[in-house]
């Protein structure tokens, strides 16, 4: 329930409100006071008016009809109406002395003593509160505008909030600089010039990774030429092998690059499990895989993924598995929805998440496969899980 008002926004609304149900209750406070106050007075007048009439009759024996008349007030003449009028005072056992009552939205006045009777219509009302209603009417206005001014100057908020929603998403083609002089509009110049600083720091690490990666083909290139020139087929083979993989390995660096920068479309499509264990197989390059690996499908299953980034997570994770395998064995099994690469060895030393962290301490490679794993597989919505039972490793991705 208090979520609703953690908002800057739903709080400046509850205070506007709270002022304007105030303003409200003020108002009709105020109404009410002075319905209550007219008719204390009128009720008051009305006594005097009647003590008037009395002692008057008592000196002259007659009604001062011209005083009445002075004091807004009239006699009631008409026979078949005072019959009526005094009907309804002795249903509403008011037929006293002296009495008030209401009869047909007029206010009535009886007055019944041993000298004479008269019914008396007190034709007195109470004034519009003109002047009233256009002082509140006019505080009301100014706060509805203050609070429109208020809620405009707030909408840049919005726009920056937006902005940074997109930069979190790997967008950094965004402006979001104002000329404004508020504090709203420092946050925003001071937000764009660190998108404009790291947009810049991206770039040149970008072009700094892509020359290194472009001038590592060109040798690669040339060793292929000179192992095409070897007179032996096994060495031929061997280096085509080797060259083959640093082609391959740059192409990672290269994917591993744009996942690391946000700056790459999945394409993501249906797989087989089972297609996309033997796909990153193959980007191993071993020369006996089946010797080295067993694949155990038990019950195949088919995953959303994107086909390069998968087939380079599981490759990444047969690489560390055959690395580390005591017996340079490793098994991979499928089974609902989960995928197991199980090795023998021992446990890892530390939490699986201090693993995923980029260049982790590593004596076999530079500590990136698991945090490569993790990246893709965040993006896959996905997660890796680690037991270590009876002697073995066991990574299971969920």
């Amino acid at each position: 329930m208090f979520n609703r008002f953690t908002s800057l926004r739903s709080k400046i609304r509850l205070i506007f409100s709270l002022i304007l149900l105030l303003l409200t209750f003020l108002f009709i406070g105020s109404i009410k006071y002075d319905h209550l106050k007219y008719d204390e007075n009128n009720a008051m007048h009305e006594r005097l008016v009647s003590h008037y009439l009395y002692n008057y009759y008592l000196v002259y024996g007659k009604i001062d009809e011209a005083y009445l008349d002075s004091q807004n007030f009239s006699l009631i003449t008409d026979k078949a109406k005072i019959v009526q009028i005094e009907h309804y005072f002795k249903e509403k056992e008011k037929y006293k002395k002296y009495a008030v009552d209401t009869y047909k939205l007029q206010r009535i006045i009886l007055i019944n003593n041993d000298r004479f009777k008269l019914f008396l219509k007190n034709k007195n009302k109470l004034k519009f509160p003109l002047k009233r209603i256009i002082v509140f009417s006019i505080v009301f206005l100014l706060i509805l505008m203050l609070y429109f001014w208020v809620m405009r100057s707030l909408k840049p908020l919005s726009t920056l909030k937006n902005q940074i929603k997109t930069f979190s998403e790997g967008n950094l083609d965004i402006h979001c600089a104002s000329d404004k002089k508020d504090e709203i509009a420092e946050v925003a110049n001071e937000f764009d010039h660190a998108v404009t600083m790291i947009r810049e720091l991206l770039q040149s690490r970008q072009l700094f990774l892509r020359a290194i990666m472009h001038e590592l083909k060109t040798p690669i290139g040339k060793g292929r030429l000179v192992a095409e020139m070897l007179p032996d087929e096994k060495n031929k083979a061997r280096m085509h092998s080797i060259f083959e993989r640093l082609n391959l390995l740059i192409d990672e660096f290269a994917k591993i690059e744009k996942i690391t920068s946000k700056n790459f479309e999945l394409t993501i499509k249906p797989y087989k499990m089972s297609d996309l264990v033997e796909a990153s197989i193959d980007l191993l390059m071993l020369e006996n895989a089946k010797e080295h690996i067993e694949l155990q499908v038990i019950h195949d299953y088919q995953s959303e993924v994107d086909f390069e980034l998968f087939t380079l997570v599981l490759k990444n994770l047969l690489d560390n598995a055959l690395k580390y395998a005591e017996d340079r064995k490793v098994l991979v099994q499928i089974n609902h929805q989960k995928l197991a690469i199980v090795n023998k060895g021992e446990a890892l030393k530390e939490p699986l998440e201090n693993y995923f962290k980029p260049f982790h301490t590593s004596k076999k490679g530079l500590g990136l496969g698991l945090y490569i794993v993790k990246s893709i597989l965040d993006i896959h919505q996905k997660e890796l899980e680690y037991t270590h039972e009876d002697g073995k490793n066991i990574f299971m991705i969920v």
